[in-house]
């Protein structure tokens, strides 16, 4: 079953660097808060902070994160995506540490050149896989949940510290897995919105499907 977008939504960005959500207008905004209906919030405990813009909060955080949930997805893998994010963090800080050691022997005449050269080597790979480790393990779902009313789906991922990271979506702009092209039975399924571009991803087939009907409520039926 295929849910048709409503048509005016306001979001907490879930965000890929460079990409920006669509922004309700003020006069949007106005109405909404004449109207007394509260949406969706922005607050530090579930900021998703891949470094792009936040939108305005319309609702106390407290709000959301008191609602009752239900698990609907989990992802075991992710404990370990989280110790690899983790590792890489040291392993790159590490690396930095020693090489200003390593620069400051070379003037003392005290390091040779290959060994400065090596030492630099290590330094600028470590920092690229920890950006590159970090880019996709950042987008990784660990789990899903969904609220009693069926309206907010609360989504746990990991931020760039390796850090529990919470954002609140309405089910209304996620889109179904009709909708973002995926089959049931593929092994990466995207998590995408209506209002913007940004993407996640999760798999059912990796994963774990917890509360199938709550699921089917977010993403459309499992069945081909």
């Amino acid at each position: 079953m295929l849910r048709s977008p409503r048509s005016i939504r306001v979001t907490l960005s879930l965000v890929a660097p460079g990409t920006r959500c669509r922004r309700p207008s003020p006069g949007v905004q106005l109405s909404f808060f004449r109207s007394r209906k509260l949406l969706w919030a922005s607050c530090p405990a579930m900021q998703p902070s891949l470094h792009s813009p936040q939108h305005q909060a319309l609702v106390p955080c407290s709000d959301l994160a008191s609602r009752k949930y239900t698990l609907i997805y989990a992802f075991p893998a992710i404990r370990g995506l989280r110790a690899l994010s983790r590792f890489k963090l040291v392993q790159t800080g590490v690396t930095g540490v020693l090489l200003p050691a390593v620069y400051y022997s070379y003037l003392q005449g005290q390091a040779s050149v290959s060994l400065l050269s090596y030492t630099t080597g290590i330094a600028a790979f470590a920092a690229i896989m920890l950006y590159t480790v970090s880019y996709y393990v950042r987008r990784v779902v660990g789990m899903m949940y969904l609220d009693h009313t069926h309206a907010t789906l609360k989504v746990a991922h990991l931020s760039f510290w390796g850090h529990r990271r919470d954002v609140y979506l309405p089910v209304s702009d996620v889109m179904t897995l009709g909708d973002t092209g995926d089959s049931p039975g593929e092994v990466i399924l995207r998590l995408k919105r209506y209002s913007c571009s940004d993407t996640l991803y999760f798999s059912t087939r990796l994963g774990r499907v917890l509360d199938k009907n709550g699921f089917e409520k977010v993403f459309g039926t499992l069945s081909r």
